[in-house]
């Protein structure tokens, strides 16, 4: 998650509608729309399109994997900003449990742990009759303040709240 000027939170801590006002990139090409998005819980739902879809018509199963690092990512980040800190992904390992075609998904992120210099989070995707479709897990680095990553200073502030 990168810097943004005006991302702001609503007074118990959601960053949901600031978030989907600002959303660009991935999130934004695969269709994210975040419910919820806190340093303790994030929930985000999609829309599956036949851009989603591999050769068999299934959903992709790198769908499941970005939307996963997409929202535990979120969730590493909130908590490390807070701290002036930010994350990067070390590891995603994502289940397929069931095929899915069409319909929403929603995916629940929450924290396992949250040390020092890493943090893990699990996810589950589940479809519109609340079946499980993959679940996973990322572990993240917590890097400081000012840290350099791929040869740029990685400066992430705390957002602020309303």
């Amino acid at each position: 998650m990168t810097n943004r000027p005006g991302l702001t939170a609503t007074p118990d801590g959601n960053f949901a509608a600031a978030l989907n006002s600002a959303n660009s990139g991935w999130d934004a090409a695969m269709g994210i729309h975040f419910i919820h998005a806190t340093a303790d819980e994030v929930i985000a739902e999609m829309e599956i399109g036949a851009h989603h879809h591999q050769p068999y018509g299934i959903v992709h199963g790198g769908v499941h994997a970005g939307l996963i690092e997409a929202i535990t990512s979120l969730g590493a980040a909130l908590a490390a900003m807070a701290r002036g800190q930010s994350v990067v992904g070390l590891e995603n390992h994502t289940s397929f449990l069931n095929a899915v075609r069409e319909g929403k998904l929603r995916a629940t992120a929450r924290p396992l742990m949250r040390g020092r210099r890493t943090q893990v989070w699990e996810a589950t995707v589940t479809d519109a009759a609340g079946r499980s479709i993959a679940s996973g897990r990322v572990r993240f680095l917590v890097l400081e303040g000012g840290a350099s990553l791929a040869g740029k200073t990685v400066a992430l502030k705390p957002p602020a709240k309303r």
